[in-house]
């Protein structure tokens, strides 16, 4: 029952997405509706026959790489990527499934911190929950999907959050460093393979710092962002561990000098203004 739920619910996704939508070409001849079963299987880099396979309720296993590849190229929102891991009968590795370790007194601990900027963040750099202020420090962290909430991701593959990086370079170098030394306790981790992977096809920056072998331990340091918004700003870095043992942490920035501080407090000030599709859903993070 749950392969042929599975296969149904693949078939339904699958159809209603057009090629326009994922950058194909749309045909004179195409009676499919929605995208053919090669091209699916092709966006996501898995056989056709395995993927025609999964569409007949063939007894197959799929692995959680695979299941992430074909939500991605299904456009699945949340709750469809949710549902399409249920049916899997598997674990959906990524943050946007659970926020594990983010209690009600955290997010308030969040909210208390404002305008200091503030997020809790695992070892894998995914984004579990942040403040008012931390949502627009970089980017407008609110209109980034859940699952791509990830600081190694975002400042390889977002552009203003790269622009508001002041020293680009030497960061990147330094997160492969940090984020090298972090996966020797999670070599065999599906969640850490998976974002290894995307990153070195992602991003041609990452693939040649993740081959120095460089590692390097979490530290406290004086970073320099330039925010779009209030401009320059210099803030001290601090990581207060929630949980050692899953690598949870809550990551604050505290101003440097006196015009970083005024420039957080008008970053907070533009940031407690909900913008209309915030106001709209109800949702912040």
């Amino acid at each position: 029952m749950r392969r042929h739920e599975l296969a149904a619910f693949l078939r339904s996704r699958r159809e209603r997405i057009t090629p326009e939508q994922v950058g194909l070409p749309r045909g004179a001849r195409r009676r499919t509706p929605g995208l053919r079963r090669e091209e699916v299987a092709h966006l996501s880099a898995v056989g056709v026959t395995w993927y025609t396979w999964l569409e007949q309720s063939r007894d197959i296993q799929v692995s959680v790489q695979v299941l992430d590849a074909l939500a991605r190229t299904l456009l699945l929102d949340p709750s469809e990527r949710a549902h399409l891991f249920q049916l899997a009968a598997a674990t959906d590795p990524t943050p946007a499934s659970s926020c594990a370790g983010v209690t009600d007194a955290v997010r308030e601990v969040l909210d208390q911190l404002d305008p200091l900027p503030a997020c809790v963040q695992n070892s894998r750099y995914d984004i579990l929950a942040y403040n008012r202020t931390y949502a627009h420090l970089l980017c407008d962290l609110d209109a980034i999907p859940p699952e791509d909430r990830n600081c190694m991701v975002l400042i390889h593959t977002h552009p203003q959050w790269r622009e508001s990086v002041v020293h680009l370079d030497e960061t990147m170098r330094l997160m492969a460093a940090k984020l090298r030394a972090s996966m020797a306790g999670h070599l065999t981790e599906p969640a850490w393979k998976m974002l290894v992977k995307r990153l070195q096809s992602e991003s041609p920056e990452f693939r040649e710092n993740w081959e120095r072998y460089e590692v390097v331990a979490t530290r406290s340091k004086t970073k320099q962002f330039r925010n779009p918004h209030v401009g320059l700003l210099d803030l001290t870095h601090t990581d207060l561990w929630l949980s050692p043992e899953l690598g949870a942490r809550l990551v604050t920035y505290a101003p440097a000098d006196e015009v970083s501080r005024e420039r957080l407090e008008k970053l907070y000030a533009f940031a407690r203004v909900p913008s209309a599709e915030t106001a709209e859903s109800g949702v912040r993070r």
